[in-house]
């Protein structure tokens, strides 16, 4: 006799223990493991920076890691990014609805390989279809760059090394964050 499945729900992902990270992609909690020191120092990093647009343009707001946004896609609940900016009402304690217009994935430990490669580009269409506008791929373990994916045109993100200063337009006119800070 098969079992029914339960889908998961909004109210599962509020039940999460404290420490407790995950999303909802195709009716299933998907639970996320902490992060490795490298890629949480450079999400913080990216955060921080985009407090500093927050406070200098007053035209959004910057969330670190594990916040919640819900979305209302035929495969996926909600995000929970790295970092991310977001233009809509902040009005209570509850997730933030909608998508953030600029979201960060800092690839962790187990972020690479075929099947992590899939994830990742499902995860950035997911990002898209829900009306974000820009997507930091991060790879500061492997090939040291930040893949800039744009909606209007995913397919071709613009890669950025240590030298270089990457970007988020059109989601972020004018912020810019050095690639070597990445790595500090």
């Amino acid at each position: 006799m098969m079992g029914t499945r339960v889908r998961a729900t909004i109210d599962d992902l509020y039940h999460l223990r404290r420490d407790g990270k995950a999303e909802i992609v195709n009716g299933e909690l998907v639970l996320m493991s902490p992060t490795g020191g490298k890629p949480g120092r450079a999400g913080g990093k990216i955060y921080a920076s985009l407090d500093q647009y927050e406070q200098q343009t007053k035209n959004g707001y910057a969330f670190p890691d594990n916040v919640g946004f819900l979305v209302n896609l035929p495969n996926r609940d909600s995000f929970s990014p790295d970092a991310a900016f977001y233009t809509g009402p902040v009005v209570d304690e509850d997730f933030l609805k909608g998508a953030p217009v600029f979201a960060v994935e800092v690839r962790s430990k187990h972020d690479f390989g075929d099947r992590a490669e899939q994830e990742i580009a499902a995860k950035i269409a997911d990002y898209f279809a829900a009306g974000t506008l820009v997507v930091w791929d991060v790879d500061v373990l492997r090939k040291h760059v930040v893949r800039v994916y744009r909606a209007s045109d995913p397919q071709n993100p613009t890669v950025y090394h240590p030298g270089d200063a990457a970007e988020a337009e059109p989601a972020l006119p004018g912020w810019r964050l050095a690639v070597n800070e990445l790595f500090v």
